[in-house]
């Protein structure tokens, strides 16, 4: 289906990826069981199912959001920006966040080891404000990270599972860490699906258990493609994470593209584009028999959100002017994402009418003013540089069956940026109840070879 439409809708953007330099290699892509930098056993069982579509479908809410939180760690008076820019009043199956810049892009942050200190408080902090919300039991521990324990879900089947749920790939002393750890309490209305970070930017994707109960989620990967300095370093760049709802696969793609606003930096942002459609890979693991598109292009419905740094090819008094008058549509005609589109960058990629002010760049002194207002008094001492603002911040989709709901800015003073978030009905095709065998690994011990399923752990924090 996703092939067949891409066929369809994007073979101009097809024609423009082929333009481009030869492919270059994929990138590493793993599952999200891992967590830390170990090497774990990664497949404890090896599962095989034959499911058929029943022809019928069912409808998600899907909520998406990206923010850059411009090198700032979560505090804990965030919790408010939080509860507006998650729109919590509305009922949401699935959230998607996207985050950009949550460490500081400095050069130790970029070639150095990751450190997942602000990733862990980042979900900690949205696992608290989704789940209390409705009063759901959500225990915070700092000292124990978030560890998503990466089940395969089946719906309920006659078979006698207990839950109508089996264990995938998770290693026992992970297993052990979910089970006593205690930041997922087992009432929360919301489970950490994936969470994957590449320096600054980071993903994390949260799922309604009764979402879990009623249909099949497979097949969750992540990749991270890194394009930034020197064309490898992960300081720009994107995070993709890759799963199946019964019959219907996601991709969900939060990237940082180059900065700048003089003439030619588009190409630049232009040609990561193309990079991280090429080197964005999902490849099956050593025994997994279910399909998963191997590719962005190949999933059924696709979104792509984050610090894109599009700008708008206009004078910088005239774009303030038209901001004041909040001639949004006027102020569209220069933005540049759109002019690049015409010329074949997600071409057959929709979003949604703008109608809210640029999201970039605010004064994080005077919190409600871009960075160099005439009107505002001059500071010598800030460092903060005049930009033209512009709609950086943004959230595009591709396939069918999905429709948007809504599109707007939150209003949070935290850094630089506005949030940006957008609320979405997808249609999931169901399938049929599952015919399914799992076969422990340990009757395989005397014939095979245990080190090649031996993966190195994903850095998921």
């Amino acid at each position: 289906m996703g092939s067949e439409l891409l066929r369809s809708a994007s073979g101009r953007s097809q024609k423009w990826l082929r333009k481009k330099k030869k492919i270059s290699e994929p990138s590493s892509s793993a599952d999200v069981s891992d967590s830390e930098p170990e090497e774990y056993l990664s497949h404890s069982f090896v599962s095989s199912r034959e499911i058929q579509s029943s022809g019928l479908t069912h409808e998600l809410r899907i909520f998406i959001g990206t923010w850059n939180v411009g090198g700032k760690s979560p505090v804990g008076s965030l919790a408010a920006d939080l509860d507006e820019w998650l729109n919590l009043k509305n009922s949401v199956d699935i959230y998607v966040l996207g985050f950009q810049e949550i460490v500081p892009l400095k050069t130790m942050t970029v070639i150095g080891l990751e450190d997942y200190t602000d990733a862990r408080k980042w979900n900690l902090l949205i696992g608290k404000t989704l789940n209390n919300k409705d009063g759901s039991v959500w225990l915070t521990s700092t000292s124990t990270p978030i560890i998503n324990d990466d089940y395969e879900y089946a719906k309920p089947s006659n078979s006698g599972e207990k839950n109508g749920y089996r264990r995938s790939t998770i290693p026992m002393r992970e297993r052990a860490k979910t089970h006593h750890g205690g930041e997922q309490g087992g009432n929360a209305t919301y489970k950490l699906m994936a969470s994957k970070k590449m320096v600054g930017i980071f993903i994390s994707v949260w799922m309604k258990r009764d979402i879990l109960r009623k249909y099949r989620v497979s097949n969750v990967k992540a990749c991270p493609v890194a394009c930034g300095l020197m064309g490898y370093l992960g300081n720009k760049g994107a995070v993709s994470v890759s799963m199946s709802i019964d019959g219907t696969s996601f991709c969900f793609i939060t990237a940082h593209l180059a900065s700048g606003q003089k003439k030619g930096d588009e190409l630049r942002r232009n040609q990561q584009v193309g990079e991280i459609f090429k080197r964005t890979a999902f490849p099956r693991l050593p025994l997994e028999f279910d399909d998963l598109p191997p590719t962005i292009c190949g999933h059924d419905r696709i979104f792509w959100f984050g610090d894109l740094n599009y700008r708008l090819y206009m004078d910088d008094e005239m774009a303030r002017e038209l901001i004041r008058k909040k001639k949004w549509k006027e102020l569209q005609k220069f933005d540049q994402l759109k002019k690049e589109q015409h010329r074949g960058v997600f071409q057959g990629w929709k979003e949604g009418d703008i109608e809210f002010a640029p999201t970039y760049k605010y004064s994080v002194e005077l919190g409600n003013r871009y960075t160099g207002d005439k009107h505002a008094p001059f500071n010598p001492n800030t460092g903060e540089k005049r930009r033209t603002p512009a709609w950086c911040d943004r959230i595009m989709w591709f396939g069918k069956g999905i429709e948007q709901l809504s599109y707007f800015r939150g209003e949070s003073k935290f850094s630089d940026h506005r949030p940006v978030s957008a609320l979405f009905t997808t249609e999931i095709d169901v399938c049929g109840p599952p015919n399914s065998k799992t076969v422990s690994l340990s009757k395989f011990l005397n014939s095979m070879n245990l080190t090649r399923f031996e993966t190195k752990g994903t850095h998921l924090f």
